[in-house]
């Protein structure tokens, strides 16, 4: 019997975060590692690929080109590929389709032996030796093996958030949420009445694909945000500097309740609307008001709905306008949840829980090279890019800014600068020079 292989590192998860840790480390070879992921392939939130809508980032941030532009996962490269540079040049649009962004890391995907999907990690120990031994399930053959590795890195993203109150198992035709929504498309346009419930870019694209469709089925559309107002995205070139390397480094070092202040502070930056979604969205209200047209269209900012119940053939939502403090019941037949995400960490993280340093009774300390904080330091590690933005801010969910954070990774395991990390990326500094 042979000694068994220890790889460097296994990656949990393959969404775009461990995708392009997986391209980056496909052409290095001082580490070796393995990536595991339960869906059958790789496909990017397939319930919100509208058609015409785009990534809130350019194509420059894709899965590889800020730490190495001349890797062949280059989203150019994709497009290049498959005979769509010259289309991509006549677009003459710096951000990506989604669908686009989805069919490019899925053709990276394919390309990379090292990953494995219809493979679900069911169990992680740490040896004797202070390695990881991974448990993992073949999910089309039945079958269970292990891999021992020095180093863990979990991607495993995040899962449908639904506030308390409304998280009663509905049938999901008439109560579904923003990431199922093109699944449920049809049956929900087939209700006399519709109601979409959040504040952020998916609420709008979807109150948006609604209204154009709003003539041909003949609907009520409601629209209530618990938030102050329908607020665009900041776009300034000096804001969009606070998803940066050096924001980053400022940010890690402040404490944990001025790193909650900052993330409150920024969240206009963090959870706005794209300027261009609402400018679409009051042209067309704009356009179909003239003549005095009745629209048939309720957007109330200012209102949170706190409880669903079913009278017949209609839901009930029990609602309440925060700020004067009145609470109303609204009708309607189908609502759409567009309440965002939260992170899902795997179960078998918390066997390691009573050994992790917490920085509240909910989130772990991570360290700048985002491996989760230990009380006894370890010279084998997990990493994380899921659940750090309390510890590495509103980079925490951007793409923008995940060929980074993969580059400390590699080159931390490494133990040498595989990738050369950037020291100079922006005009702006967010603390004194002495």
């Amino acid at each position: 019997m042979g000694t068994p292989v220890v790889y460097d590192f296994i990656g949990i998860g393959l969404g775009p975060f461990n995708l392009s840790l997986a391209a980056l480390t496909d052409r290095v070879k001082e580490i070796d590692g393995l990536f595991f992921e339960q869906e059958e392939e790789f496909v990017w939130h397939p319930g919100m690929l509208i058609e015409g809508t785009d990534l809130q980032t350019p194509f420059l941030a894709d899965l590889v080109t800020f730490a190495d532009p001349t890797s062949p996962y280059t989203f150019i490269n994709y497009l290049h590929t498959h005979e769509r540079l010259y289309a991509f040049y006549f677009f003459n649009q710096f951000n990506i389709p989604r669908k686009e962004y989805s069919d490019y890391c899925s053709w990276v995907a394919h390309q990379l032996s090292h990953c494995y999907f219809s493979h679900r990690v069911t169990n992680v120990i740490e040896t004797k030796d202070h390695l990881y031994q991974v448990t993992v399930e073949n999910l089309l053959k039945k079958e269970v093996s292990n891999y021992l590795t020095k180093n863990l890195i979990i991607g495993t993203g995040s899962i449908p958030m639904v506030p308390k109150g409304l998280d009663e198992d509905w049938p999901n035709n008439d109560i579904s949420h923003s990431s199922e929504y093109l699944f449920h498309e049809k049956q929900l346009k087939s209700g006399h009445s519709v109601t979409v419930i959040g504040s952020g870019q998916s609420a709008s694209e979807i109150f948006y694909d609604l209204l154009l469709d709003q003539k041909n089925h003949d609907y009520e559309l409601t629209w209530f945000t618990r938030s102050s107002g329908l607020f665009q995205k900041e776009d300034a070139k000096l804001g969009k500097e606070f998803f940066s390397p050096e924001y980053i480094h400022y940010f890690h070092q402040l404490d944990f309740d001025h790193r909650l202040e900052a993330l409150d502070s920024l969240n206009q930056l963090r959870n706005g609307i794209d300027p261009e979604t609402l400018k679409k969205i009051y042209n067309l209200l704009y356009h179909r008001s003239i003549s005095g047209e009745k629209l048939n269209v309720t957007i109330q900012p200012l209102t949170e709905a706190k409880k669903i119940e079913k009278i017949e053939k209609t839901y009930h939502l029990h609602c309440q306008q925060w700020q004067q403090e009145k609470k109303f019941i609204h009708q309607t037949e189908k609502v759409v949840l567009a309440t965002g995400y939260k992170p899902a960490l795997p179960n078998w993280l918390s066997q390691f829980a009573d050994e992790i340093i917490w920085e509240d009774n909910k989130r772990f300390k991570v360290t700048e090279n985002y491996q989760i904080d230990f009380k006894k330091k370890k010279t084998n590690h997990i990493y994380t890019l899921t659940d750090i933005e309390h510890s590495h801010g509103a980079s925490a969910t951007n793409l923008g800014l995940s060929v980074l954070r993969n580059q400390k990774i590699i080159n931390s395991i490494a133990g040498k600068k595989i990738y050369p990390e950037p020291t100079k990326t922006v005009f702006q500094q967010f603390s004194p020079k002495h």
